[in-house]
């Protein structure tokens, strides 16, 4: 059977997958597995609720307010918020728990559910799996004063979006932006923090469509035509729920969660500090920026898929930044998990202090052709030890020497093995892709 949680939370089709019904068992699953691990402290807990702006989040919340006070969890209703407010505000004001409802940057009628820890982290793999474990069991109730209110939580927005600004060190006056709110959490968020830090800001997906409908981060051609529109200096395009960022030069180019987390780690290093002149990232960044990275002194760490295990690496060793290419970056001294708008305005500061264009900061870095082959229908457990696959993959290895490399991924949902292949061209990527390919079906297909 299925693991219920993903990489980031539980997600699915909202009145299908995601219910009423679930979205209550979740949060009494939640409550009593952090109460028995002691997560409250013997004391009365707290959680704050949150959501994007997604037409199915109005039930949903309610479920998962209405779950948490059965459980005898007292509730602020935070409403709509980004994903990192929400965990900004968990940590900053000691709750013991906060639950967002949000699908990030999935379709409109997606929905999901993703729990924080007291300080604002997500939880392990082993509380969401004890969570799941202790859906549908029968619990004793309680009653009277014990059971938890729900209040709406005021002042939430001006609390994150004041904290954002205070990160910064300096002005972003001279700076004209365009930002894609995706029609999600960060149209109430977003905006205003870039203006209160001193940018002249452009506004599309403001809130007025669908989530993700055609704009934000997965969408970048709006962006793309609005910076070129208006002169800007840069676009900024978060997802649903505002937990990643990527952005387009004033030239239309696209600048990649690589890209600004190099920008970024250079800035930290430059200003000692970067812990141990280290990125954490996943194995999906692009070998350019090992490469870039290893010019300037800094070493990367590399973790699973996930920014949950990014975050996991920079707690053990105490790293100042990581994230992934899709645009989740951390960053360690202000955040506890990816935070689009904030990775916006350090982007934008940057440019600032420099006085250089967000192309000229991008190119620090070079992308290496890549390529991404899906093979369906294939034993994905045994791609990764069938020997003869093993030595294809060595073999195209040292063939590419220290210009590429391979990943071979297996698809943590379906019977797929993804095969990524990292060149000094585009007709080696492709060849050497296609090559393993055929490969991988012959010895483990279905």
């Amino acid at each position: 059977m299925a693991r219920l949680f993903g990489t980031d939370g539980v997600r699915g089709r909202a009145n299908g997958d995601i219910t009423a019904e679930l979205a209550v068992e979740l949060s009494v699953g939640a409550a009593h597995v952090l109460g028995t691990l002691g997560a409250f402290g013997g004391t009365r807990p707290t959680a704050i609720v949150a959501r994007d702006t997604r037409p199915s989040g109005d039930f949903l919340s309610a479920a998962v307010c209405a779950g948490l006070a059965a459980a005898g969890i007292d509730v602020l209703d935070a409403e709509v918020l980004p994903t990192p407010g929400l965990a900004y505000l968990v940590q900053s004001t000691g709750a013991d728990l906060g639950v967002m409802i949000s699908a990030s940057h999935n379709p409109a009628p997606d929905n999901g559910i993703k729990f924080f820890a007291r300080g604002g982290t997500k939880l392990p793999d082993e509380v969401e799996d004890a969570i799941e474990a202790r859906l549908g069991e029968e619990w004793d109730r309680p009653q009277g004063t014990d059971v938890g209110t729900i209040r709406r939580y005021d002042g939430a927005v001006e609390a994150y979006v004041g904290h954002l600004v205070a990160t910064l060190d300096r002005s972003l006056e001279g700076l004209t932006v365009v930002a894609d709110c995706a029609h999600g959490a960060a149209s109430i968020t977003g905006p205003e923090a870039l203006r209160r830090a001193g940018a002249t800001v452009h506004v599309i997906g403001d809130g007025g469509g669908l989530i993700n409908d055609g704009v934000g981060s997965t969408h970048l051609e709006p962006l793309q035509a609005a910076v070129r529109e208006h002169g800007a200096d840069i676009g900024v395009a978060f997802d649903g729920d505002a937990d990643r960022c990527l952005a387009v030069a004033a030239d239309g180019e696209i600048i990649d969660g690589d890209q600004i987390m190099a920008i970024l780690a250079l800035d930290l290093k430059e200003r000692g500090k970067l812990h141990d002149d280290t990125l954490v990232v996943t194995v999906m960044s692009n070998l350019g920026l090992k490469l870039a990275m290893k010019e300037h002194g800094i070493v990367l760490g590399q973790t699973g898929v996930g920014d949950r295990y990014v975050l996991e690496e920079m707690n053990l060793g105490g790293y100042s930044i990581g994230g992934e290419q899709s645009g989740h970056v951390i960053i360690a001294e202000h955040a506890t998990t990816g935070d689009g708008e904030l990775t916006a305005l350090h982007l934008l500061q940057r440019m600032a202090e420099t006085g250089r264009t967000a192309r000229d900061l991008a190119n620090v870095m070079t992308r290496l052709p890549q390529a991404l082959i899906n093979v369906k229908d294939v034993d994905k457990a045994k791609a990764t030890i069938d020997r003869v696959v093993f030595d294809a993959i060595a073999a195209a290895e040292a063939e590419l020497g220290e210009t590429g490399r391979v990943l071979l991924r297996p698809s943590g949902t379906e019977p797929v093995v993804r095969v990524m292949v990292e060149a000094p061209t585009d007709e080696q990527a492709s060849e050497t892709a296609e090559r393993l390919a055929v490969i991988v079906r012959e010895r483990v297909g279905l």
